[in-house]
């Protein structure tokens, strides 16, 4: 009897395939290599990319802002500019953005500032000749990123792109209706082309021209232009003060009404408003709250009355120091006296505050002072059929007043002198649209247009 043939290991398949294996692993590797670079660069790029385009916009809303505060100085570009690149700067050195520091300490030409005075453009790195900058555009064209498993990608695509991102973003202002609003209506003229901004009138005021707005009058006459009337933004004299100090917080629109407040409160009224010049008189009103103004220079103005009180029936303001005589404006609004003399004024404050943003210790800028404190946001109100007591006024639209000295009183009746400008810093909401108006403005991003066809960047 034969014994079962036991039959023996099948080895003929396997040595043919054998390595088949190991292709399989080093492809599946790639693809698990290709997923962690998309994965591990990819994220660290949009990291990157979102910090960039965050220090960038940044940037460019401190550019627009400095060029806002030193309008017209012959420096304002270079001021924007360095403003600008501190920013940036300061950003880069901020936690956890170490690649975005060294990148910018390497690189003196990182990142680009040009400013333009239209938001469409041409935007040239000293803004454009013969207009004032009033729009800034920052831009990082190519910020180079370290990679992780980035050279995967490069033999899996066959390309050798570099792992890079950029950014771009422009500001500039745009019209705001005030809440750090003063507690003042002024009536405003409505009669045809007293409201012509591009002609210099502004509802009745000639920008730059001297004005003495004064307590209205009581009783039933009406308050009439130069008159001004405090608002009723809530009870008793310690409100109005406060308001004047600078704590405004309601924010009326053009349109709508604002309530009236009867009575002067003329010794609040003093106490706050001249806080602003660093004067501290009582009402327990401190310099850490209110602070001064960055420039508290003045040249006593008045008539040698009592006081010096100016002529209120006349409007009629005189110089009282050496050379004094009755001032004037000429068109420029620059004030001086029959004499020649000139004055301390809305120009001069311009110039020495560019002074005092370009170099804080300065002469004459005060430590503690803050830009455009000796600028009221006032309200210009329709006021026909109105008296000086408790009434619904429409608003025409607001003010940028700049107060020339500390204000006056004697006795029930007070005063305020200075210059109706066409625009200052403003704190509300945006306005959708650039700057192409007077009064307050705000400074905010705008969409970055790439060329003078209006092509919105997709970057920005």
């Amino acid at each position: 009897m034969m014994s079962p043939r036991t039959p023996g290991p099948f080895t003929g398949m396997p040595r043919h395939q054998r390595g088949a294996v190991i292709v399989l692993v080093v492809v599946a590797l790639l693809a698990i290599l290709a997923m962690a670079a998309l994965a591990l660069d990819g994220g660290h790029m949009l990291l990157n990319k979102t910090r960039l385009q965050n220090a960038v916009d940044a940037a460019a809303l401190s550019g627009a802002k400095t060029l806002l505060q030193v309008q017209g100085s012959p420096d304002a570009a270079r001021l924007a500019r360095e403003a600008a690149l501190d920013t940036l700067a300061r950003n880069a050195s901020a936690s956890g953005n170490d690649e975005l520091a060294q990148a910018l300490a390497a690189n003196s030409g990182f990142a680009v500032v040009t400013q333009s005075a239209s938001v469409y453009g041409p935007f040239s790195f000293d803004g454009p000749v013969g207009e004032s900058p009033r729009y800034v555009r920052v831009s990082v064209p190519n910020y180079p990123l370290a990679g992780i498993f980035w050279g995967v990608l490069r033999v899996i695509g066959g390309t050798n792109p570099a792992k890079a991102v950029e950014a771009i973003a422009t500001a500039g202002p745009s019209p705001t209706s005030p809440c750090d609003l003063a507690p003042l209506m002024v009536c405003g003229n409505t009669s045809p082309g007293q409201n012509d901004p591009d002609n210099g009138m502004f509802w009745g005021y000639r920008f730059g021209d001297l004005e003495v707005l004064k307590t209205s009058k009581n009783g039933t006459s009406g308050i009439g232009p130069g008159n001004f009337q405090l608002l009723d933004f809530g009870s008793g004299g310690s409100t109005v003060r406060e308001q004047l100090a600078g704590g405004g917080t309601l924010c009326p629109e053009i349109g709508e009404n604002v309530a009236t407040k009867p009575g002067n409160t003329v010794g609040p009224s003093v106490q706050g408003l001249n806080t602003r010049f660093g004067d501290y008189q009582g009402g327990n009103l401190s310099p850490e709250q209110y602070p001064p103004d960055l420039v508290v220079d003045y040249n006593k103005l008045g008539n040698g009355k009592p006081a010096l009180e100016p002529d209120l029936d006349t409007d009629a303001v005189s110089f009282l120091g050496s050379g004094g005589g009755q001032v004037s404006t000429d068109a420029s609004g620059n004030i001086s006296t029959a004499a020649g003399v000139g004055l301390f004024d809305y120009n001069d404050w311009k110039t020495n505050t560019s002074a005092c943003v370009d170099n804080p210790s300065s002469s004459g800028c005060r430590s503690n002072g803050v830009f455009e404190r000796r600028m009221l946001k006032i309200v210009i109100g329709h006021c026909t059929g109105t008296d000086g007591g408790t009434a619904s006024v429409r608003v025409l639209g607001f003010g940028c007043f700049f107060v020339l000295q500390p204000m006056e009183q004697h006795g029930g009746r007070a005063w305020i002198l200075g210059q109706f400008i066409r625009e200052c810093e403003g704190d509300d909401l945006p306005g959708p649209d650039p700057a192409d108006e007077t009064g307050p403005q705000i400074i905010q991003l705008y969409k970055t247009y790439i060329d003078n066809s209006r092509t919105p960047s997709s970057d920005s």
